[in-house]
């Protein structure tokens, strides 16, 4: 028997103590390395992920680039710019059938999983693992959307499990058909189209309660590849995808066997859509004036114009036609057209030749000199001042301020009447009219119908040497077309979102009285008589009555013909965009061609009527110079008399 040795436990106890301690350690180590991979993995992988919005309608609109929809003055679509969004409608909604392709296609276990699918992803590994491609993918519809509406495109280990959380998450917060309604609406379908809605109206011209089985099936087989699979450019390549969607709803009893083969019989195809026409032009304004109106903040926006289609492709034609005839011979290369009626509303805008070519819009945006086309505010400002259109000037070189204006014929006609002067575009008068009653009234007045605050009160403003837009031009002419009255031009009535939300309307604006009846009237006469014997003959419309005016600028670099009838204030602009000089192309020719030729198809089936102001008295040269000279001796007779009564 062994003797009990007390020292020998107390070692052992020792050596006990000691390992359990140092198992304790080294597992505590463990276990701490353990904690800090975990908060550093935590921290690699959900860092810089985003959370779910607090208000989670915004899904519908996050993310969503601007859209837009331009209709005319009709509420018909005119041109679409952007991706195409359709009108948002829930699943309740959509054909059952068209939900089921989804699901059979894309996550057959929707309606049982919690946003991840396991199985879905065990499954799919295998599979790709057994064919060493990676064939098939174990995202589910929730994962899908999340990375649509919140996450980044990149395929990486960081995306995918910040995916996976987020739709875990989402799924706590939204029912399954709504998660599925979201997907529906915004999920991407080649084309330019996101969601159901606009995939099928732009590739069937359908709406989805109206589309077949085999057209379900191609909607249903693009988010896997969009722009592989669009239709419209891989129509092969659809239908084959196609027919897996139909086999996939076959499986999970969504439709039987004999509806797929039938299907499969009659393959979907896709509609041929002819190009929109170029309304850039009028696109840019209506865009900018909508962002005004709303402030910018919303990103789809369907904008209603005042645009008459007939109206805008008859303007479009004429200028580029006349245009691209008188180019080379003429030396001309750009021109626009504004076509407005009595009360302001653009029916026509042509900002240039092509949109493609050059976005600058010249209605709005070209200043340039308006040449003689001014005088109707000189004359106007003259009436104003008290000259009669029957008052005498003499034409005669004239020196003012050390400026000499010369006449476009180079020779002087002598005594004239007012009206006679305008009609003929007689610069001498012009000029001595503006040195007697001022220049500040001339550009008084032009500001009163609307002309910026840029004109400045100089001699040369009688000739129309200070720039001005056609915009501008235009919208002053309708004073004189509506007695007096100033109508503001609009291009944009009413601002909606794509769901129908109405964000502005336009209301009903009083015009604003600038200028006497009866003095507009004696102008649009004088304007009648400068298209029956003056300038502006060429804009002739036969027996319908027009007035209006011509206008050529210095050296020939700008030509205008600004008119109107009873419905139409018609405006245009020709010349080039680096300021070179026309080959001696006037108001009366080129523009007044394009605006008779324009006017003509534009009062098509329109009944003629006549102007608010008289018809003007046509003269003889004889009885003209007669008239004059009786004028001026009765006004040299009456000067005397006043002469004589003063003390």
């Amino acid at each position: 028997m062994k003797s009990f040795r007390a020292d020998i436990l107390h070692a052992e106890g020792l050596r006990k103590t000691r390992r359990r301690n140092r198992l304790l350690f080294i597992g505590f180590v463990i276990g701490f390395i353990v904690i800090l991979g975990s908060i550093g993995i935590e921290r690699y992988l959900f860092k810089d992920s985003p959370d779910l919005p607090e208000n989670l309608d915004v899904l519908w609109s996050i993310g969503r680039q601007p859209s837009y929809v331009l209709l005319d003055m009709e509420g018909k679509v005119m041109a679409r710019r952007g991706p195409r969004y359709g009108q948002i409608m829930s699943v309740e909604e959509m054909p059952k059938m068209l939900v089921q392709a989804f699901i059979a296609i894309e996550d057959q276990r929707f309606y049982e999983h919690d946003g991840i699918d396991e199985k879905g992803i065990l499954r799919a590994v295998l599979n790709n693992w057994r064919t060493g491609k990676t064939l098939q993918g174990g995202s589910t519809i929730t994962q899908q959307l999340v990375k649509l509406l919140l996450l980044s495109p990149d395929q990486t280990l960081r995306r995918k499990a910040q995916e996976m959380r987020l739709a875990h998450a989402l799924e706590k917060r939204l029912d399954k058909n709504q998660i599925l309604s979201l997907y529906l609406n915004r999920i991407y379908l080649g084309n330019r189209a996101y969601g159901v809605v606009a995939a099928a109206e732009r590739y069937f011209g359908k709406q989805v309660a109206e589309l077949n089985l085999s057209e379900i099936a191609i909607l249903a087989a693009l988010p896997k590849a969009p722009s592989k699979f669009a239709p419209h450019k891989n129509l092969t390549a659809a239908q084959a995808r196609a027919k897996l969607v139909l086999q996939a709803m076959v499986k999970t009893g969504a439709i039987s066997e004999q509806q797929k083969l039938a299907a499969i019989n009659s393959p979907a195809t896709v509609i041929r859509r002819a190009k929109e026409q170029d309304h850039g032009y009028i696109f840019d304004m209506a865009i900018k004036q909508a962002h005004k109106f709303t402030g910018g903040r919303v990103p789809d926006l369907v904008i209603q114009t005042t645009i008459d289609p007939r109206l805008q492709t008859i303007a479009k034609n004429n200028l580029r036609s006349l245009i691209s005839q008188n180019s080379a011979s003429k030396n001309v290369n750009e021109g626009a057209l504004l076509s407005i009626d009595t009360k302001g509303a653009v029916r026509a805008l042509v900002g240039g030749l092509s949109y493609e070519n050059s976005n600058f819009n010249r209605v709005v945006s070209a200043r340039r000199q308006p040449g003689s086309s001014f005088k109707a505010f000189v004359y106007a400002a003259a009436l104003e001042a008290g000259l009669h259109p029957n008052s005498i000037r003499r034409d005669e070189p004239v020196e003012i301020a050390g400026w000499s204006p010369e006449n476009y014929s180079g020779d002087y006609r002598g005594r004239v009447t007012i009206h006679e002067a305008f009609r003929r575009s007689i610069n001498t008068i012009a000029a001595q009219i503006t040195e007697d009653i001022g220049a500040t009234k001339v550009v008084e007045l032009a500001k009163r119908f609307g002309f910026s605050e840029d004109l400045q009160p100089l001699p040369s403003i009688a000739l129309g040497a200070q720039e001005v837009t056609l915009w501008e031009l235009t919208q002053a002419f309708g004073v004189f077309a509506n007695d007096g009255k100033l109508y503001r031009n609009y291009l944009v009535t009413k601002v909606s979102t794509s769901s129908g939300n109405v964000l502005f309307q336009r209301p009903d604006i009083e015009p604003s009285y600038v200028f006497k009846q009866d003095l507009a009237q004696k102008m649009s006469t004088m304007m009648q008589e400068v298209t029956l014997l003056g300038t502006g003959q060429h804009a002739r419309l036969g027996q319908r009555a027009i007035a209006g005016k011509t206008g050529t600028s210095q050296q020939w670099r700008d030509a205008w013909f600004i008119g109107f009838s009873a419905q139409f204030i018609t405006g245009v602009w020709v010349g080039n965009d680096d300021n070179t000089s026309m080959k001696k192309v006037t108001g009366g020719t080129i523009p007044a061609q394009i605006w008779q030729s324009y006017m003509a198809d534009a009062h098509a089936g329109i009944a003629p009527k006549p102007l608010t102001a008289p018809e003007p008295q046509i003269l003889s040269a004889t009885d003209e110079g007669l008239a004059a000279f009786y004028t001026e001796l009765s006004e040299s007779f009456r000067q005397q008399t006043l002469g004589a009564q003063t003390p």
